[in-house]
């Protein structure tokens, strides 16, 4: 088994941001490449990541998070990624959170790529798939429709209260056909 240490520790990141982004160009890698640059995070070797958010790891603002990056550095995400170059064509990404009220335990990210979702939609979704995963892990029975507590907007989960989150980026895709691409990103800063 391969573990990363840094400075004689286990490698897990200490704080997280969210970020979102959109890019249109005539080629898709280029909107993609746009689509990192407006959500700040192009100048990164991005690697994604599955979907574990570590117990005590900090949120902080994208401002903040961008302070840390350095061109070339390996950056850990969990990202998602949309695009099309169909006309008219609705696309959307989103990376959902729940976060357990223990704070010694460990939640969950997702990623959600869709066509046709506006971005309520698409980050509900996102957040739903979060709270699900995080559930099944406590061996609870989920369903997102009666765990809900919109009052309060939270899910509840057994004894457990789960806060849950989203970041969403939508677009159109252009009447002349270029390539749009939309992004979401959880990005890990250790």
């Amino acid at each position: 088994m391969l573990m990363i240490k840094s400075k004689n520790k286990l490698l897990v990141p200490r704080s997280v941001f969210f970020t979102k982004g959109v890019g249109t160009h005539k080629e898709e890698i280029r909107s993609f490449e746009l689509a990192l640059r407006d959500a700040g995070i192009e100048k990164c070797n991005l690697v994604t990541v599955s979907s574990i958010l570590p117990p005590g790891c900090n949120w902080i603002s994208k401002n903040e998070g961008a302070k840390g990056l350095i061109p070339g550095m390996l950056t850990f995400c969990v990202l998602a990624r949309a695009s099309s170059n169909e006309p008219h064509r609705l696309i959307a990404a989103s990376v959902g959170c729940a976060v357990p009220a223990d704070p010694n335990a460990y939640g969950y990210l997702s990623e959600h790529h869709a066509f046709g979702e506006n971005e309520k939609t698409s980050g509900d979704y996102a957040e739903d798939l979060a709270a699900a995963m995080l559930a099944s892990t406590l061996g609870i029975e989920f369903d997102e429709d009666k765990s809900w507590d919109e009052n309060k907007e939270v899910y509840r989960i057994s004894d457990k209260i789960v806060k849950a989150t989203n970041v969403t980026q939508s677009t159109v895709v252009g009447s002349g056909g270029p390539y749009s691409t939309v992004i979401a990103a959880a990005v890990f800063l250790f």
